[in-house]
């Protein structure tokens, strides 16, 4: 069960003007709760003006080996977005010392460290959890190699420039890095322009054995994503060995379908051991029906894109507006978004501990 515990601050770097990765100790009582998989992501929370912020924000820094005692740091990496709740209040004010919410690790957006060839097609804010992937696996695995490719706006705008460039000085033979910036000419390397559909299907066989890698990682926003992921079955990559995750959908990416309830819609929800009956409102959704009489259910962005409220749809039908965070073969096992599922049925019980 994904739980809140305050962690203090305990560094604040700034890889780019507009960003700030925080460093956050984790007591040893708590570390257990903190072990995380390379790739996963933390939800923090800020109580402000009366109103609950959460936000998910994936770590950057190498996940524990399976024997070792969990981290005693965590490092995530945030974006400023323009007007964002948040972020903001990262860039501006949080310091060393301070203490923050933060929910116990949670995604799937993950790679099992092992040998073989892996490959991943970030864009900006992207590296961050493609950082932790890449500096687990070269570290654990001796026999694995890995292609980075990233792109982002000019050189300035790079997050974690440095601490790539590291990890290419330690693993020269190992990590092969592909850098284009689509607003800035570079003195070497690739031409500047966007990573689309069409020039990574012309780009990806010129770089690496495409049919080879036995894992992709697509992090970014969501043009970015979906052009990699085209771009990867126009080539014949199997859709199994896809991985993605979205940082930023425009609001036109994947319009929400209003529904409407059946009348008197009710919604049976399992949570951390215990259940529950209760009335869906038209227009609800089922994480917010779940909300209103469990406030200790698991969420953060509310937009169909961290996966943190996915539950089990144990029985009845739902209706999903969007869906950015569940793999295909989730939603073939039953799994569904609760922030983005309404009742199609009468009755529908969710478990949110499977």
């Amino acid at each position: 069960m994904a739980r809140f515990h305050p962690l203090p601050v305990v560094a604040v770097d700034r890889p780019t003007d507009d960003s700030v990765a925080l460093t956050l100790a984790v007591p040893p009582g708590l570390r257990e709760e903190y072990r995380h998989a390379p790739g996963q992501h933390l939800a923090l929370r800020r109580r402000a003006d009366g109103l609950d912020i959460r936000r998910t924000y994936s770590i950057c820094s190498p996940a524990p080996a399976p024997g070792d005692e969990g981290p005693a740091t965590v490092r995530i990496g945030v974006r400023l977005v323009e007007g964002g709740a948040f972020s903001t209040y990262a860039l501006k004010e949080i310091g060393v010392g301070d203490e923050l919410e933060v929910m116990t690790p949670a995604g799937r957006f993950t790679l099992e460290p092992a040998p073989g060839m892996y490959a991943a097609i970030v864009g900006g804010s992207g590296i961050t959890p493609v950082l932790s992937i890449v500096s687990t696996l070269l570290a654990r695995v001796p026999e694995a190699r890995f292609c980075l490719i990233r792109s982002d706006r000019t050189a300035a705008s790079t997050m974690f420039l440095e601490e790539v460039a590291d990890l290419k000085d330690r693993y020269p033979q190992r990590l092969h890095l592909v850098t284009v910036l689509s607003r800035e000419e570079q003195q070497a390397g690739l031409p500047s322009g966007r990573l689309d559909r069409e020039r990574l299907t012309g780009l990806l066989p010129a770089l690496l054995p495409v049919d080879a890698v036995a894992g992709w990682f697509l992090c970014g926003p969501f043009g970015l994503v979906q052009g990699a992921e085209r771009a990867l079955r126009d080539l014949g990559v199997d859709r199994a060995r896809i991985h993605e995750e979205i940082f930023h959908v425009d609001a036109g990416a994947a319009p929400a379908v209003p529904v409407t309830a059946p009348a008197h819609s009710t919604v049976t929800a399992r949570l951390d051991g215990r259940g529950g009956t209760w009335p869906v409102r038209d227009g609800e959704s089922l994480l917010e029906t779940v909300l209103r009489n469990r406030p200790d259910a698991p969420y953060a962005c509310k937009g169909g894109v961290c996966g943190t409220c996915r539950a089990f749809l144990v029985s009845g039908k739902v209706r999903m507006d969007r869906n950015f965070a569940l793999e295909s073969d989730e939603t073939a096992a039953g799994y569904v978004l609760a922030c983005q599922s309404h009742p199609v049925t009468e009755e529908v019980e969710l478990d949110f501990d499977r």
